[in-house]
């Protein structure tokens, strides 16, 4: 606070700025500087007013210490100055007893007379002021609960009574009863008992949250774990990262370990990190820690316990160092509340949880589903500098496998990369002794192979600057081995690689002339290596032929066919006349490069002669690539059944051989689409999130981001709001997301659907939360003022729904702003248009002038549209913003205006037609129109003419769904006559 208020209006107004903010820290700091400052004051109100205020920040930031010291000082205050006490300032500290009473209960070294001498003080109170005693025997009943008592009389004594104006709310008096039948081990009563606060029809501060965190376990063991999902993803969502809802957070963690859901649990352990150091209550301490426990638990139970593990700051953390941690932690706490409390419940309670076995063996929380095994850093390369573990037995003498893996490297086999890998771990092994073999060759060609290995793999993973450079290693080592066949071909496959980097930031044109020049270089290198053998030439044939396929791919020139196509008629002729193996490889060339000259027939039947004759003679593992070829030529003839039977057969056969024979990230990608197209839209959001999660494993973390944000998008779309926040949480945790390595504008976009997300939602302080901090951020796009417009715009409607108007003028003006820049017409108009309603509607006469403002400057930005000749997709925007005047001015009282409004409106419509969208509009005006004339200005006679009329012009159109409100108006206002 930078200045202390200097008068009470200051004061009062700084409180209900704090109120608005989240309990923590700084709303908890920000109170005790205004309790400090009331004191000056000679008015004991706005002290009593700050106290309360600071009392709630202690209680609901998780400091019970704090709390009860603040509450005997107001109630000193009442028992001295009991006339300064307003009717509500008395209601808030009648209520507030059971909170200290809570807070009590909280802290192990108040001793156990403490909390029943405060019950007595309580229930005096109440008898004095002639107060209901149910909230009292309320919380005699979860003191008997906290104690580990029978509770039966107990509860009978609260639950029989009527509610009071000071009883718990009925979602937090439903929790207690729904707790009480769980305790006493019926799962279905309490169920029962939660419905309405599961449903959504009781809530309160933490309700339905924490209802919501206990129903989870029992939801499973009665077979309603699509019910649990809902919960977990909606109540996880209320409390993390929240210290007053720490122990829900730890029973959200136990529900992952108990469902197979253990490397999610450890995700929201990493978003919970706070926890560990800003939860001031031990009884809710006690309940986190021994939730972290299970989760710990399970981790390490299932072979990962060095697994990293987000835990108290100051050192990192494996998931078995932390178990340990938290288990000392946890006894100790539990020890101290059963010392104090007499009983060994607090331990029972521990024990049970962490003694429960999984529930389900895998339940999908979350579009993410990820396993431990997923989430286990892969173990860094062996270096010659390191020392290297002896490799298991070979099933084979060190020089059966080198030759072994050169001929199947020839032949293109997958199983080559793993022997290939399996061969530079033994040549990096100090003890490494090369084979004195003709069969082997020297080192130096052994070391050139497993450089042209490892360009491969940088090439295929589109890292071509790597790739060129060890290529050009490669062949350098094979010249030294006195290969100048395998040279060649390491050289030709590094201009390949380097038109590609080459082509990465430059246009068709110049990424074409790169490979027109690569191709030559390639051609030139043919002519100039003599003696290649046959199996050499056929793979220098082939480069040649894909970096042609390449050119025309890019260029999509109709010159560039033929010579592709000649590449590939050489390819096929030498490999057919020597049988080297490239007859597929070939053919598949052949089947692509027609598909890229438009002529689909001729590649799908290429590509069907080439999928028998790889059933029929093999090789297999060319077949899932020809089939997601040919599942690809069968989208462009729009045969989408066709193309999902192939591309599900490719992923199907694919899963036979090592994973990167295929690349299934772009196989699942491809899915989506096709299943999209088929009206699939779940089955396309699988595919897409599995691509997404295959593509973040192979390093392409770009992309993947891509993939996942469509499949979010996706997702809102479908409706499904809570799988999309999960989803989109999910990302923003991961390590590259938060240090601020991922571009930062795909970060936002991630951010903007997940506040549109949230939006649906109904979280409006959330979305508005958001979208304030994205206008605020994207106001420095100088290079994209078309999404500064956009975000401010809809960050402005947000603000206007929270009833924030002076805000959300501002936002609008930057929206304003960066129209002028890249205009965004329809955008803004619509934003305009909205807030000028919602101002009308919320304020009424008060509000008119603002909204009115609103529309003048819809009004600017139809006069620019029209003078730059944009036509709006959807609706006309004058014919809207004449319907906007018309509902801010009826808003508003002003119904004659309200009614001129309507009629321009209905003027610039026109009459309707058989377009629906259009017959829906127009009756939507009229019915207002008619209301305002019939209703308002009290004038049925000339209001009932327009309404019929419409209701048999739209009824002969055939759009009696839209004339029903206009009946069903005329009707009323007939009745009323």
């Amino acid at each position: 606070m930078p200045t202390a208020p200097q008068t009470t209006d200051e004061l009062y107004q700084e409180l209900r700025e704090n109120d608005r903010r989240p309990y923590g820290r700084t709303r908890t700091v920000t109170a005790e500087e205004l309790a400090e400052a009331a004191e000056q004051f000679d008015d004991p109100e706005p002290l009593i007013d700050a106290l309360l205020e600071l009392q709630e920040a202690y209680t609901y930031g998780s400091e019970p210490r704090k709390s009860p010291v603040v509450f005997a000082r107001l109630l000193t205050l009442l028992d001295e100055q009991p006339d300064v006490f307003d009717e509500r300032q008395r209601n808030q500290l009648f209520w507030r007893f059971k909170w200290v009473a809570n807070a009590l209960r909280a802290l192990p070294e108040v001793p156990l007379s403490g909390l029943r001498q405060w019950l007595t003080e309580m229930r005096d109170r109440y008898e004095k002021a002639g107060l209901g005693l149910q909230p009292y025997y309320g919380q005699v009943y979860q003191l008997a609960d906290h104690l580990g008592e029978d509770t039966t009389a107990a509860y009978e004594l609260w639950a029989a009574r009527a509610r009071t104006p000071y009883s718990d709310c009925e979602a937090c008096e439903i929790c207690e009863r729904a707790r009480h039948h769980l305790t006493a081990g019926d799962d279905q009563r309490a169920l029962r008992t939660w419905e309405p606060v599961l449903a959504g029809k009781q809530s309160c501060q933490e309700e339905p949250a924490r209802s919501a965190s206990y129903a989870l376990l029992p939801l499973l063991r009665a077979a309603r774990a699509d019910e649990a999902r809902t919960l977990h993803l909606t109540g996880y969502r209320a409390c993390r990262r929240n210290p007053a809802m720490s122990g829900e957070v730890g029973r959200h963690l136990e529900f992952c370990a108990l469902t197979g859901n253990e490397a999610r649990g450890l995700e929201l352990l990493a978003e919970n990190r706070n926890l560990f150091d800003e939860v001031d209550s031990p009884l809710d301490l006690l309940s986190f820690l021994t939730g972290v426990e299970v989760l710990l638990q399970r981790v390490e139970l299932l072979g990962h316990g060095e697994l990293p593990a987000a835990g108290y700051a100051g050192r990192t953390w494996s998931a078995a160092a932390l178990r340990a941690e938290v288990r000392d932690r946890a006894d100790d706490l539990a020890a101290r509340f059963d010392a104090r409390n007499g009983t060994t419940a607090h331990a029972d309670r521990r024990r049970a949880r962490l003694e429960r076995a999984p529930l389900l063996a895998a339940l999908e929380l979350t579009l993410r589903v990820r396993t431990l095994e997923d989430v286990t850093p892969a173990a860094p390369a062996p270096t010659a500098a390191t020392s290297t573990p002896a490799p298991a037995a070979l099933p084979e003498s060190l020089t059966e496998l080198i030759v072994r893996t050169r001929s199947l490297d020839e032949e293109g086999h997958p199983d080559a990369k793993a022997r290939w890998a399996r061969l530079r771990t033994l040549l990096d092994a100090p003890d490494y002794t090369h084979p004195d073999d003709p069969a082997v060759g020297p080192l130096a060609r052994l070391r050139a192979d497993l450089l042209a290995d490892e360009a491969g793999t940088a090439g295929e993973r589109d890292d071509f600057a790597r790739s060129t450079a060890l290529y050009e290693q490669a062949a350098a080592r094979y010249e030294e081995a006195g290969l100048p066949g395998a040279a060649a071909l390491a050289r030709a496959a590094a201009l390949l690689a380097t038109a590609e980097k080459a082509g990465e930031d430059a246009d068709p044109a110049e990424k074409a002339a790169a490979l027109t020049d690569a191709h030559a270089a390639m051609v030139r290198l043919h002519e100039e290596t003599p003696d290649l053998a046959p199996r050499q030439e056929a793979r220098l044939l082939r480069l040649r032929a894909s970096v042609l396929g390449l050119r025309l791919q890019t260029s999509g020139n109709e010159e560039h066919a033929a010579p592709a196509f000649a590449e590939v008629d050489l390819l096929h002729e030498h490999a057919v006349r020597h049988e080297v193996g490239q007859v597929s490889g070939a053919r598949l060339l052949r089947a692509s490069t027609h598909a890229l000259t438009g002529d689909l027939p001729a590649a799908v039947a290429e590509a069907d002669a080439l999928v028998e004759r790889l059933r029929a003679d093999g090789p297999a593992w060319h077949l899932p690539r020809t089939l997601v070829l040919r599942g690809q030529i069968h989208l462009g003839l729009r045969d989408a059944e066709a193309a999902h039977a192939d591309l599900t057969e490719a992923l199907r056969l694919a899963a036979d051989w090592p994973a990167h024979a295929t690349d299934t990230g772009r196989v699942h990608a491809l899915l989506a689409q096709t299943c999209m197209r088929l009206g699939r839209p779940d089955e396309a959001l699988r595919h897409l999130t599995r691509s997404a999660e295959l593509d973040l494993r192979r390093g392409s973390r770009t992309a993947a981001y891509c993939t996942y944000s469509n499949a979010a998008q996706l997702t809102l779309d479908l409706g499904r709001v809570e799988d999309c926040i999960a989803l989109l949480d999910s990302l923003l945790l991961e390590p590259d997301v938060v240090a601020g390595e991922l571009d930062d504008r795909l970060v936002a976009q991630l951010r903007l659907t997940r506040a549109r997300a949230l939006h649906a939602g109904e979280d409006l302080k959330a979305a508005t939360a958001e979208f304030v901090s994205l206008a605020a951020e994207s106001a420095g796009w100088d290079d994209d003022p078309s999404s500064h417009a956009m975000i401010a715009a809809e960050t402005a409607v947000l603000l206007g729904e929270s009833g924030e108007f002076d805000r959300a003028r501002e936002a609008a003006r930057q929206a304003l702003a960066a129209h002028a820049l890249a205009p965004r017409y329809e955008q803004l108009s619509s934003c305009l248009r909205e807030l000028a309603r919602l101002q009308a509607q919320q304020q009424g006469a008060e509000g008119l002038a603002g909204a009115l403002a609103h529309l003048a400057d819809a009004g600017r930005i139809a006069d620019e549209a029209r003078a730059a000749g944009y036509e709006a997709r959807d609706r006309s925007l004058d014919s809207a913003l004449a319907y906007e005047h018309g509902r801010v001015n009826a808003y508003a009282g002003e119904y004659e205006a309200a009614l001129t409004a309507l009629d321009e409106a209905l003027a610039l419509l026109g009459e309707p037609g058989e377009e629906q969208g259009h017959a829906g509009e127009w009756a939507e005006c009229v019915r207002l129109a008619g209301a305002v004339e019939g209703i308002y200005l009290k004038r049925p006679a000339p209001a009932l003419p327009r309404l019929d009329a419409a209701v048999t012009r739209l009824t002969a159109l055939g759009h009696t769904e839209e004339a029903k409100p206009l009946t069903s108006l005329a009707t009323q206002l007939r009745e009323g006559e």
